[in-house]
């Protein structure tokens, strides 16, 4: 009997240190992975997007993450648009109230559009003469985007003349979620340089797509939602008119 606590006892006392060590390797390889993730720049070039590259961002998109990217004009930040809680965090981070201000996604092609928002012919031939390009359409929303779109039910709907975004897009197979990087209303020049986008929110997001010096003049905003087109914000790009 008096063998059988003590081999009880050691057992209990190796289950113990077992744990403790398996605990202390997990909070290693978490913390581990978190610094990754705060320090991942991720250069990827627009002529030629590397594969292995552009399914590290989807990879970090589907799981929740939040990454900054290069479009047409400015840098932008972005999550999975369909994806809640990702939304709410960016929207927490920049200060947007979605109930007062218009979300904008980007989808790949003009296919893709009449999934989340509602689109005449009219409109549709302006779009498709002027994308992919510089320009956010103001389109009302249909029910297949989540509630927190539906606030103001509209949506701002880009395709911007830029590969890298656009592969990253159709390889999601979601639209993005799409917010400039800067404070409030001011372009800073920070935001057009990959480096220094990564010295001010390398912390705050999972990753940075390192595309090249970038813009800094934003889109143009054209807001179709009532009976006549209208130029809300004149930014890069002129609007060809059908």
């Amino acid at each position: 009997m008096q063998i059988y606590y003590i081999f009880l006892k050691l057992t209990l006392i190796f289950v113990v240190f077992f744990v403790q060590k398996e605990i202390v390797n997990l909070h290693h390889q978490i913390k581990y992975k978190f610094l990754l993730f705060e320090a991942m720049l991720i250069k990827i070039y627009e002529q030629n997007p590397n594969q292995r590259e552009i399914d590290r961002i989807v990879k970090i998109l589907r799981e929740g993450g939040i990454i900054i990217y290069p479009t047409d004009t400015v840098y932008a930040m972005g999550c999975d648009a369909l994806n809640v809680r990702a939304v709410e965090q960016i929207c927490k981070f920049k200060d947007i109230n979605p109930q007062k201000a218009n979300l904008s996604i980007i989808c790949y092609d003009l296919s893709s559009i009449s999934e989340y928002a509602k689109i005449n012919n009219t409109v549709f031939k302006l779009m498709k003469r002027n994308l992919p390009g510089p320009f956010t359409f103001i389109l009302n929303a249909t029910s297949n985007l989540p509630k927190i779109y539906k606030n103001r039910k509209e949506v701002g709907i880009r395709i911007p003349d830029n590969n890298i975004i656009r592969t990253i897009v159709k390889e999601l197979d979601n639209p993005i979620l799409s917010t400039s990087v800067r404070s409030k209303d001011d372009i800073l020049q920070y935001a057009a340089d990959p480096e220094l986008i990564e010295e001010e929110y390398g912390d705050k997001v999972a990753a940075i797509v390192d595309g090249g010096y970038g813009n800094l003049e934003p889109s143009t905003v054209v807001d179709c939602t009532g009976d006549d087109i209208e130029i809300v914000r004149q930014g890069k790009g002129e609007l060809l008119h059908v």
